[in-house]
């Protein structure tokens, strides 16, 4: 599977795969402009990794989807595409599937980009759990990689942190998003995450999650959302799209409402300090709770999430919208969702060309959550754009998509309604980004 706490707030470290790898384009993209190149709107080139160098004669390995250097996220982009190509028909290329099986480490863990696989991971290997949580999406949905699957996610239980969750890092702060994208892998895999504890104190994925939900004690305004991590408790809405989610068991795909009853946003109410009625903590009420911050985000910016750079103006984050927008499905708040769905067929092509695999595979997903057609999103065929990004799929599995365009007929009309690295921003004169030694967290 943006916008975090302020920058200032947060070591670069702490950031979500899918945050850095935006903001690392966007601040190359500012820099461009500083330069005097041209560049698209702001918000059409939040999101890939850096390009490689000009003049570069490296070649990508067989395989892989997109042309962008792959050393930060190239497992993660890899498996949002497969998972959003299966999720709508597509059979991957086998050089795809098998280019990632082969990132694998033997302990289990993925990490972002291993340009020699047949090389034994050591402790150097930067191992990822939000690389390795999204391949086993991706594999799980794909079928026949039990051994791997389950290689990795045995790998993800040995590193989950006392508290239940989990960092990008393993043995750092747990935080939302990387406890989200792992409960959504243990879900795929067909391991209850209820049921994986701590080895202290026995705590579950849940428990760590709810650790970063903001209650009756914060200002209104903040009051159901989550934080990325405890420090700063800051309300976060990229750590809420993902939490309101995974809070649900839920991870990347979630399936369209069909016919199923609209339910309506209640923001977290509290009377007296404490939640009213149904508002607790718990599963759907707090992910209600997440939707209602949500919501009032995406009505406050119209329609959109927004994001900014250092020292630079707000602009719309489309990522982080999409994302926004397959929380409201998960729960299913079909209605809330329809306006920035709109707003992403509008707004998102420009976007999702610049960023490649991972962006189409996003926006994918979040079509596929509202029962929208991904073949004729805004005027853009999805499929076939992401399909163009990597190697010729093998083929599609027929009926697959009748059954989202069957989903939204049921719907009477309305639109049936989820990284890591210290990758440092810092570009000359206040915008410009430096890649640190540590992974980035996706996406897109």
């Amino acid at each position: 599977m943006a916008p975090l706490a302020p920058m200032a707030q947060q070591a670069p470290s702490t950031h979500p795969v899918a945050f850095l790898a935006r903001r690392a384009a966007m601040a190359l993209a500012a820099a461009a402009v500083l330069g005097g190149a041209a560049a698209p709107a702001a918000y059409a080139v939040d999101g890939a990794d850096a390009a490689p160098a000009a003049g570069s004669t490296e070649k990508l390995p067989e395989g892989l989807y997109g042309t962008k250097d792959p050393q930060y996220d190239g497992v993660w982009r890899q498996s949002l595409a497969l998972l959003a190509q299966h999720t709508v028909g597509v059979r991957p290329a086998t050089s795809a599937v098998r280019w990632l099986v082969g990132q694998q480490c033997a302990d289990g863990a993925f990490t972002a980009f291993r340009a020699e696989p047949g090389k034994p991971c050591d402790a150097k290997t930067m191992r990822d759990t939000n690389q390795t949580a999204a391949a086993v999406q991706a594999l799980a949905a794909l079928g026949g990689h039990h051994e791997t699957v389950q290689k990795a996610v045995n790998w993800l239980k040995s590193v989950q942190n006392d508290d239940g969750g989990w960092s990008s890092m393993a043995g750092s702060p747990s935080d939302a998003n990387s406890t989200s994208v792992v409960i959504g892998a243990l879900a795929a895999a067909g391991a209850k995450p209820e049921s994986v504890t701590s080895k202290k104190g026995g705590r579950t994925p849940y428990d760590g999650l709810l650790t970063f939900r903001l209650g009756c004690d914060v200002k209104e305004g903040e009051r159901g959302a989550f934080t990325f991590q405890l420090k700063g408790a800051a309300a976060n809405a990229d750590a809420t799209a993902a939490a309101a989610t995974g809070v649900l068991g839920k991870g990347f795909v979630v399936a369209p409402a069909g016919g199923a009853a609209d339910t309506p946003v209640k923001p977290l109410s509290c009377k007296d300090g404490k939640a009213d009625g149904k508002s607790g903590d718990k599963g759907p009420a707090a992910a209600e709770g997440g939707a209602g911050y949500l919501v009032a985000q995406l009505d406050k910016n119209g329609h959109h999430l927004p994001s900014a750079m250092p020292g630079q103006e707000k602009q719309p984050d489309v990522g982080n919208t999409a994302d926004a927008v397959v929380a409201l499905a998960a729960g299913g708040h079909r209605s809330a969702a329809q306006q920035p769905l709109k707003w992403l067929e509008k707004n998102a092509s420009a976007w999702a060309r610049q960023n490649g695999p991972a962006a189409y595979a996003q926006l994918v997903l979040a079509a596929h959550a509202t029962g929208t057609d991904p073949r004729s999103f805004g005027g853009t065929d999805l499929v076939a754009a992401l399909n163009a990004t990597g190697p010729e799929p093998a083929g599609t599995t027929p009926g697959k998509d009748a059954r989202a365009a069957d989903a939204a007929e049921d719907s009477d009309g309305g639109v049936n309604i989820w990284w890591v690295v210290g990758v440092g921003l810092a570009v000359g004169a206040g915008i410009g980004f430096l890649l640190s030694g540590r992974r980035k967290k996706n996406g897109l």
